[in-house]
């Protein structure tokens, strides 16, 4: 099946007139007859019953058209999008994140970015860290924001963006929302619910763990988005990235004793091409001020 065929067929289809289509398709007659007949041939069955004036669908032309019409737009549309895309006018940018980036940290650098590249177009994915090295080493995203994956791949470059704290986040309703600072101890006997989808998951459990302190591990989040709609509901307490709550209407307490901080990397595979889109995004993240941007990280590396 060629798509010179299905385009034939759709043309007669709507004029019910072969010498109308031929005309409508810029072809002779005889070669768009036989191209109808070898589709014909192809698919098993008569699609027209011709006449002389007007010609009509048969019961497999009518059950044909819709699925030879999205064929068509599909191959139009495709089309259009190489265009696109060879002209400059499409820009697709695949960047992965995970489950604890917050994406408003990317909003500004995204605007700007935005109006370089006019046709902009982002897809994003969100994994734990070992589906974000998947992705990047199958070339899947070209780019990628997190915290540490635990991955040694040798291709596998990391820039430092910055580093934050963690805090324990509440609902503004909770008995904790009133306080500034606790000491770890006195998150005894809350229902604290665990994050194990962090990169630092492990390091932070242990840290608790030495304190006496048990996460509920059994609500099997599966996000930071998901957490932040619990705690919102007063469902429980959870310790957080500084940036995770964002604007939400949640408080957040400062913990003694948990001293843990989170680098959080741009990634990219080494020697591999990317798009300028990506190019771009790489050079704004490396070069924006995060000390402005988020007041309560620093940039990496400071102490």
């Amino acid at each position: 099946m060629e798509m010179h065929q299905i385009r034939y067929f759709l043309s007669v289809a709507k004029t019910l007139n072969f010498t109308q289509a031929a005309s409508d398709c810029n072809v002779a007659q005889p070669s768009l007859s036989r191209a109808i007949k070898a589709l014909e041939d192809e698919l098993g069955g008569a699609l027209f019953r011709r006449e002389r004036a007007l010609s009509h669908l048969t019961d497999l032309g009518r059950m044909m058209l819709p699925l030879l019409t999205q064929c068509h737009e599909s191959a139009v549309a495709a089309k259009a999008l190489a265009a696109s895309y060879k002209k400059g006018a499409t820009a697709p940018l695949r960047i992965a994140l995970s489950h604890t980036v917050n994406l408003a940290l990317l909003v500004p650098v995204l605007s700007e970015l935005a109006k370089a590249f006019s046709g902009l177009e982002l897809q994003f994915f969100r994994g734990d860290g070992h589906a974000i090295a998947e992705r990047l080493k199958a070339g899947s995203s070209e780019l990628a924001v997190a915290g540490p994956l635990g991955e040694s791949w040798e291709r596998l470059d990391a820039w430092p963006l910055f580093e934050e704290g963690y805090e324990l986040v509440v609902n503004k309703a909770h008995p904790l929302a009133m306080r500034n600072r606790i000491a770890l101890t006195e998150m005894a006997g809350t229902r604290l619910i665990s994050r194990p989808y962090c990169e630092q998951a492990d390091e932070l459990d242990a840290l608790l763990r030495s304190a006496g302190i048990e996460q509920k591990t059994g609500d099997h989040v599966l996000s930071d988005q998901d957490m932040l709609n619990l705690l919102e509901a007063n469902v429980g307490v959870a310790i957080m990235p500084e940036t995770a709550r964002g604007h939400s209407g949640l408080r957040g307490v400062a913990v003694d004793g948990v001293r843990l901080r989170r680098p959080v990397f741009l990634y990219a595979v080494a020697g591999r091409g990317r798009s300028a889109a990506a190019t771009g995004l790489m050079k704004l993240l490396r070069a924006a001020d995060w000390a402005a941007l988020l007041p309560v990280a620093r940039p990496a590396g400071q102490a």
